[in-house]
């Protein structure tokens, strides 16, 4: 497990190394007291390769970069010997899992962040073709990586030129700059991916979900936590497994609500035990599910039972705007929200 190991090898620490990541982190820190459109990663990073090549940090035991290899990738169809199928085969599904989740995971966050809409089959497409493209010129896989989406955001980037931008930089950094960039403490990067990696902990949505959706909030944290004691494809098997079960206990317990109106015309929720009517002899209710065979005798004893007590009551009203009830594909097709009104 990963934070056993952490703290196996703790005694292990490199003094050196620990001071270069924190003088990185005390430096971007710095920089965004002063100004948050002050470059503080890139000014960390010159600092990094500038000090390791005049002081020679290597010799202290700091791991660096080392040679990089300059120009464009090779072109080639890769060569891979029979017996080595099967590992290759395992590994590409573990990438796949890997990048379905956190690809779309990324995509909505991001899209719900700023408003925007998204198209999770337009980004499997494209990702697709660039981990093509990958696998013929023996570059690392491609992913809507969290980290990196969340560093080109904290820099004000939110068009795709901020995209075509990176790739210039890339291009010319792999044509004219690698031999410097031989110098940079691998610590300084992985320091700024730790920074990144704290912006992304969202506490006021955490704290938010744990208010409104309980269940929700648990399966968010456990997820949260196994990726920190034990990994990443773990973390996403129980997380699908945890939300399966959740979206069948909401299906099966879901939350259900009266509509009673308030000032100004719209409507409030409350409880069904409060059993109050919207307007004299009037109750509306609202069923916090699709209607199934597993849920409809909730279903139909919640609504006898609000009967039963509205003593003054003429007509129920149910509210559908967030019901659909599976009966046949005619109805699943053509009418989506389905409203009665019943005297």
């Amino acid at each position: 497990m990963q934070i056993a190991s952490l703290f196996q090898d703790l005694s292990l620490t490199n003094i050196p190394t620990l001071l270069v990541s924190l003088s990185v982190i005390g430096v971007i820190v710095l920089s965004e007291r002063v100004s948050n459109k002050f470059p503080g990663a890139l000014l960390a990073i010159f600092g990094a390769i500038v000090s390791s090549w005049i002081l020679g940090i290597s010799s202290y035991g700091i791991a660096i970069l080392g040679t990089m290899p300059e120009g464009l990738p090779h072109l080639s169809f890769p060569q891979v010997p029979l017996s080595n199928i099967p590992k290759i085969l395992n590994l590409s599904v573990v990438c796949f899992i890997v990048i379905l989740a956190q690809s779309a995971a990324t995509s909505r966050a991001y899209a719900m962040k700023f408003s925007d809409t998204f198209n999770e089959n337009v980004d499997l497409i494209g990702l697709s073709f660039a981990n093509a493209a990958a696998g013929i010129s023996g570059t690392s896989v491609v992913n809507g990586n969290p980290t990196k989406t969340e560093m080109v955001k904290s820099v004000g980037g939110r068009i795709q030129l901020t995209q075509l931008t990176t790739v210039f930089i890339v291009l010319i950094v792999l044509l004219f700059f690698t031999k410097p960039f031989a110098y940079l403490p691998t610590a300084a990067l992985s320091s700024i991916v730790f920074l990144i990696g704290l912006r992304l902990i969202d506490l006021k949505g955490m704290t938010a979900l744990h208010r409104q959706r309980p269940v929700e909030f648990a399966v968010a944290l456990i997820t949260a936590m196994t990726v920190v004691v034990i990994g990443v494809e773990q973390e996403i098997a129980i997380a699908i497994v945890l939300s399966v079960i959740a979206h069948l206990r909401h299906g099966y317990r879901p939350l259900n609500l009266l509509l009673v109106p308030k000032a100004g015309g719209a409507m409030r929720t409350i409880p069904l035990e409060k059993g109050e009517q919207a307007v004299e002899g009037l109750l509306i209710y609202r069923f916090g599910s699709n209607l199934y065979f597993a849920n409809e005798n909730r279903f139909t004893e919640e609504i006898i039972s609000l009967a039963k007590k509205g003593g003054s009551l003429k007509w129920f009203c149910i509210s559908a705007t967030t019901l659909e009830i599976l009966i046949s594909p005619l109805q699943r097709h053509s009418k989506r929200y389905i409203s009665s009104c019943k005297k």
